[in-house]
């Protein structure tokens, strides 16, 4: 990772002369390209709208979002007087990434010129204006760049940029739960002498592993005073031992033998989540210690709440590699339900953009912010709602990157 990161730095340049097209700007702010850093301030007019001359034919061009969704509104002046909004034809076209072109049309309203479609997110575009007023053609054009950045493809696949496409996905609905695991006791065995005699000799001791058929003792019986051997009934480890050379068997447990290659996790589920909390359930478990998750089910719940008022969801795992120790803790997520969804994306890709929760567009060589409208989200997928198209290839490893750059010109949001 420090490695990639002064890597970045070193590189950071190169991208500050790629960055946004390096296309001429010859009016306007490219608010993610790096050129922008020396380009000036547009000029603003009493609205706080961009100020476009021709002459004595001046334009102030704002987007207004007060109480409505983002629209344009124009007001125009003829020689410092100002022009009746009916007296001028106007149009207006942005031209987004892709080559994807939204036309405005314009109607008078009180003292401006109201655009009649709503300026999506983001609004990062090529602006291009025709008014004509008295015969006489007027014509604008700049760029109005946000989230935006151009990294070359060397670049990218140093940064180890990956990609997805936006597309269907199944979301799983989860509730987080604890416990422990547990020993479990369909797999203890306990050892008793068949016939009652005199333990001759033992074999194994506590913390053994022994095998199916394996020797623990030998026992001289009362009756017969022949000696037999009492064997492991199953593999597992001893843990228990009350058995020593000499002594009577008299009726006793000698020894207890525990198969760990198969134990039970105990979690706990509260009753906000316990209707929904069923036996056949999916759930992922992973050990205190970290580590992979492992998957198993629901084997069943009880129907008997502890003190906490939680009551019991046991879970069976296979335990060959001896990962779950009996006694130790657990985290668990049990899923409550999956939902097909149409449009989603990894949840490793999503960053912050202003007050936007966003990922990265690629066309071509060029990366752009999409605000996103989220919906149900799960350890990997969240839904989209709204601001992505499907199909839409985004950055969905190490998109911080693209973040960082961007916000190396100190974008801002101009209207």
């Amino acid at each position: 990772m420090n490695a990639r990161i002064l890597f970045f730095c070193t590189l950071v340049l190169s991208l500050s002369l790629t960055a946004c097209g390096g296309g001429a700007e010859p009016e306007g702010t490219s608010e993610a390209g790096h050129a922008a850093d020396a380009a000036p301030e547009p000029e603003k007019g009493p609205h706080r709208g961009r100020l476009l001359r021709d002459g004595d034919f001046v334009l102030e061009l704002a987007i207004f979002e007060t109480g409505v969704p983002p629209e344009f509104r124009v007001w125009v002046t003829d020689q410092g007087q100002p022009v009746k909004p009916a007296d001028v034809d106007l149009k207006v076209q942005l031209i987004r990434l892709g080559d994807r072109v939204d036309t405005i049309g314009f109607k008078p309203q009180d003292d401006f010129l109201r655009g009649d479609t709503v300026i999506y997110e983001p609004h990062s575009f090529v602006v291009s204006i025709e008014a004509v007023y008295k015969g006489e053609t007027h014509q604008w054009r700049y760029d109005n760049f946000e989230g935006r950045t151009r990294i070359d493809p060397e670049v990218a696949k140093a940064f180890e940029l990956e990609t997805q496409i936006a597309g269907p996905a199944v979301i799983k609905e989860t509730v987080t739960v604890y416990g422990r695991v547990t020993t479990n006791t369909e797999q203890i065995r306990q050892v008793s002498a068949r016939f009652e005699g005199t333990i001759q000799s033992v074999s194994a001791s506590i913390g053994d592993s022994v095998r199916k058929g394996q020797s623990l003792a030998t026992v001289e019986s009362n009756e017969s005073l022949r000696a037999y051997t009492l064997k492991a009934p199953i593999a597992g480890v001893i843990t228990q031992r009350d058995a020593n050379p000499g002594e009577q068997t008299d009726g006793r447990r000698l020894f207890t033998i525990v198969d760990t290659s198969s134990v039970w996790v105990d979690l706990a589920v509260f009753p906000a989540e316990r209707a929904r909390v069923s036996a056949g359930a999916p759930v992922m478990i992973t050990p205190a210690t970290g580590g992979a998750p492992v998957e198993s089910t629901i084997d069943r719940v009880d129907v008997v709440a502890q003190a906490n008022q939680a009551v019991t969801a046991r879970a069976v795992l296979d335990n060959v590699q001896g990962r779950f120790l009996p006694g130790t803790y657990v985290s668990a997520q049990i899923t409550l339900g999956t939902h097909p969804v149409s449009l989603a994306v990894a949840r490793s890709g999503l960053q912050t953009f202003r007050d936007f929760t966003v990922v990265y567009a690629q066309i071509g060589d060029e990366y752009e912010v999409r605000m996103l409208e989220l919906g149900r989200q799960d350890r990997e997928r969240v839904e989209v709602l709204g601001g992505l198209e499907p199909g839409t290839r985004y950055v969905s490893e190490n998109s911080y990157l693209i973040k960082a750059d961007i916000e190396k010109s100190g974008a801002s949001h101009d209207h």
